[in-house]
């Protein structure tokens, strides 16, 4: 156990000896552990993902580099290096260091799923920190003392910690998350920087995030400043070097399983088992001058052990037909920014020119329906949306209820409404199994008082998030401050853009919007009211949505109160895929059941 005085000798005796001369990745062979909750639990081995070891030497003390930007995939390792390197610093290169995560709430749920793990599986470090439950003050969600030095853990929406912490090293993970301006006092990238400044020539940064829409992505501005790396392998048959990018995965028509990377040299095809042997022969090389202090990481899933190309071939048959799926893939396999250009041609008359007679039953695609439910001062705007696969949509309804909200007829109504069942020509009477509504405006508590009542309906209050690249739906909803009342903050923005991509989407499938006859056309202009602008501020693209004055938007933020609804049950494991699955599978065995009662003899005789 280590108190306050064995701390202080400890750091007193290290600050007289030179940090060794180890490297980040010898390190992580050394001593880095996985906990059993990893997927590959038990000793960390750098060979698995060749790719990460010049990404963390990069950020050994004895480099000279001081700025490392990964501009990463899903299940690359990225954040994994970034832990390897705190656990560095804590044993062989003490000093003050900053890790800022996207907010608060993302540290704290972080710190218990992946730091505490880490620092506790790994003796080096355990005897090195404070223990978590020492009289000092030094082992919390957002602090780590230890011999030498301090972990400070912050959101990038708490100006405060930024403001005043200085830091020799500096983490920073999925920047694309961060707020653009927190608290009125800037750029939080900017801020955490500035906190680097006294150990100019002695500190390291790490930027890591995956990337989001081009012109926008503060991850691929970081990249672009930098000596823009890729990671080039050599054919296994004619050694020509290359990067293994989506055009050079092929696979033969209607077989994704089947994909393999293909050598543009010489044509060869390279299968999965081969990509182990690839990578270890691989090499970084800069494509661009850079600074001679900054090295930036393009590091797309494609180079993943984790994933194969036959995973990642199929997931793009699935997703390639809606923009808003495909947007998510983009980022998260190719680690590449989305560049959207359709969005912004949808008008009022393309969307009214798609409308559709399906009768009073519900369409057969239809899997589960939600409800969005904007309010107004004097009346509520409610949108009913069936869901398929692919998140294809049928607005099932548009309805406008007028009253006092301050007393209690209007709310009978909406309560009416939501509780009516549809009859599906498959699947029988179907519910509304989820609605989100807005609590913003001059009737919050009265909203918040009405939703909680009906929570466990799965009728959710909602506030919007507007910070860039927020998550569509948060893990837990926060609670006001009269009555404790749940509401859920939403990814606003990230909602609006996949809905309106899949306004621009012309033709029925994956992400297609249905309109029925007899739309009103005052609903057509709401959809399409707001709409994406690019603006300016210090020199940053910033993304923002936009509408005229004079227009009305109550269709389009239904639409988005409905889509979020989903993502309510999503986030539950519920899958509209699976469930269409099942409900067309099960007609199907039933139709197949009663073909074979018709055609026995015996049945029949």
């Amino acid at each position: 156990m280590l108190d306050a005085r064995a701390i202080a000798d400890a750091a007193w005796r290290s600050g007289l000896r030179p940090e060794p001369q180890i490297t980040v990745s010898e390190w992580s062979d050394r001593f880095r552990r996985l906990p059993s909750t990893s997927a590959e639990p038990g000793r960390w081995r750098t060979n698995r993902t060749p790719y990460l070891r010049e990404i963390m030497d990069a950020l050994s003390v004895a480099s000279p580099v001081e700025r490392v930007v990964i501009m990463k995939g899903a299940q690359t390792g990225g954040t994994e290096a970034g832990l390897n390197f705190l656990g560095y610093v804590i044993c062989n290169a003490p000093g003050l260091a900053m890790l800022v995560m996207p907010s608060i709430d993302m540290v704290r749920r972080n710190t218990r799923t992946r730091i505490d793990p880490f620092f506790e599986i790994v003796p080096e470090i355990a005897a090195r920190v404070v223990p978590a439950k020492s009289r000092e003050a030094g082992n919390t969600a957002t602090h780590k003392r230890f011999t030498g030095g301090e972990l400070v853990m912050t959101g990038a929406n708490a100006a405060s910690s930024l403001r005043s912490t200085p830091a020799r090293f500096l983490v920073m993970d999925e920047i694309d998350a961060f707020p653009l301006d927190v608290e009125g006092e800037g750029d939080p990238i900017a801020l955490a920087i500035q906190r680097t400044v006294t150990y100019r020539g002695r500190r390291k940064i790490l930027m890591i995030s995956t990337p989001t829409i081009k012109g926008f992505s503060r991850i691929e501005a970081a990249y672009q400043e930098s000596d823009q790396r890729r990671f080039f392998v050599n054919c296994l048959h004619c050694s020509h070097a290359f990067v293994i990018g989506w055009q050079t995965i092929k696979w033969p028509k209607g077989k994704p399983e089947a994909a393999a990377c293909v050598c543009p040299e010489c044509g060869s095809l390279h299968e999965e088992r081969d990509k182990p042997a690839m990578l270890q022969r691989g090499e970084w090389r800069a494509t661009a001058a850079g600074d001679g202090r900054t090295q930036g990481y393009h590091l797309p899933a494609l180079l993943s052990p984790f994933e194969t190309w036959a995973e990642i071939a199929s997931e793009h048959s699935r997703v390639a037909a809606d923009p808003a799926r495909l947007k998510s893939w983009i980022n998260t396999k190719l680690g590449e920014t989305w560049e959207e250009e359709a969005a912004q041609t949808v008008d009022s008359g393309a969307l009214s020119r798609r409308v559709e007679h399906w009768g009073e039953a519900l369409p057969p695609g239809v899997a589960v329906i939600t409800a969005g439910i904007d309010t107004q001062d004097e009346w509520l705007a409610v949108e009913l949306v069936g869901w398929g696969s692919g998140e294809e949509s049928w607005s099932l309804g548009w309805h406008r209820l007028y009253g006092d909200l301050t007393g209690p007829a209007i709310w009978a109504d909406l309560d009416k409404l939501l509780s009516q069942t549809f009859v599906h020509p498959l699947a029988g009477p179907l519910p509304v199994a989820a609605a989100c509504m807005d609590s913003g405006g001059h009737h919050t508590q009265r909203v918040l008082e009405w939703t909680a009542a009906r929570h466990g309906r799965r009728i959710y209050a909602t506030k919007g998030g507007s910070q860039a690249a927020r998550a569509a739906w948060p893990h837990k909803p926060t609670f006001s401050k009269t009555g404790k009342l749940p509401v859920y903050v939403i990814g606003v923005d990230t909602i609006k853009e996949v809905v309106f991509a899949r306004l621009a989407k012309a033709e029925a499938g994956p992400g297609f919007c249905h309109v029925p006859a007899g739309r009103e056309p005052a609903w057509f202009a709401e959809m399409v009211a707001e709409k994406p602008f690019t603006t300016y501020s210090k020199g940053r693209a910033i993304r923002e949505w936009r509408k005229k004055a004079s227009e009305r938007n109550e269709a389009f933020d239904c639409r988005v109160y409905a889509a979020a609804a989903l993502e309510a049950l999503k986030i539950g494991g519920f899958s509209v895929d699976q469930e269409a699955v099942r409900i067309s599978g099960s007609v199907r065995i039933a139709e197949t059941s009663a073909l074979a009662r018709v055609k026995s003899q015996w049945m029949t005789r």
